[in-house]
């Protein structure tokens, strides 16, 4: 597995001094693009190949949110492809390697020319060493929508919700998402499903619901009352 060391930043803590749970999601991606940047797989690499790997779905689960200076160990492994489709584990250990968080990713690789799927070259199948799936409750990829969904602010897409593929980047739907609820709510378990990319100046509608579980889920659409994102809290 690959892994790194960093520290918990002020500017990453909410107000009860703890990791946000947008932060941690942050910190995981950061470790998958280190470990693809590593491999001579990163983000210059697939501009000349004329490929991006795209979020299709989060599934984190939290055992407790770090504090600020507390040395964390980031770590993340491929373990299938299957198609276009890649599978990534993430874990984040605290300075005496208990676990902190875990998570289960998917992801899809697409010909930026096309706008259609590819599956990966032979370079990626090479260097991208499967390993063992980490012993995690699995959830499914699909969110349901619970029945009555109230509408909440309409969001317009800056220039800071995007990334260096010049669409709004997959931790920016989850915060736009928890914003849209007005309270805070102390994540146990997130879980995104990315159905459609969202770009500057776009409008994002959220819709927000509470299942029979207890779990908050925002589904937020586009004008044309498409979802682009739907995400789900569990407390």
């Amino acid at each position: 597995m690959y892994t790194y060391q960093t520290r918990i930043r002020y500017s990453e803590l909410d107000e009860t001094g703890h990791l946000k749970i947008e932060a941690l999601l942050d910190h995981f991606q950061d470790c998958s693009t280190f470990h693809s940047e590593d491999l001579g797989l990163g983000v210059n690499y697939l501009k000349k190949q004329h490929m991006v790997w795209v979020m299709s779905s989060w599934q984190i689960v939290v055992e407790r949110y770090p504090e600020l200076g507390e040395t964390v160990t980031l770590g993340t492994a491929p373990y299938d492809f299957k198609g276009f489709i890649g599978y990534r584990n993430f874990l984040m250990k605290d300075g005496e390697g208990n676990g902190i968080a875990c998570a289960n990713s998917i992801w899809s690789l697409i010909d930026t020319e096309s706008g259609r799927p590819v599956k990966p070259n032979a370079e990626m199948l090479e260097k991208y060493v499967l390993e063992t799936k980490l012993p995690m409750e699995y959830a499914p990829r699909k969110i349901t929508l619970p029945e009555n969904m109230q509408p909440g602010e309409a969001v317009v897409i800056r220039p800071h919700h995007l990334d260096t593929n010049h669409h709004v980047n997959n931790g920016q739907y989850v915060k736009i998402a928890m914003d849209s609820l007005e309270k805070e709510c102390h994540v146990r378990q997130l879980r995104a499903e990315y159905k459609k990319q969202v770009y500057l100046n776009d409008t994002l509608l959220p819709y927000y619901g509470k299942t029979e579980t207890g779990a908050y889920v925002v589904a937020l659409k586009d004008q044309e009352d498409a979802i682009c994102c739907i995400v789900e809290l569990q407390e």
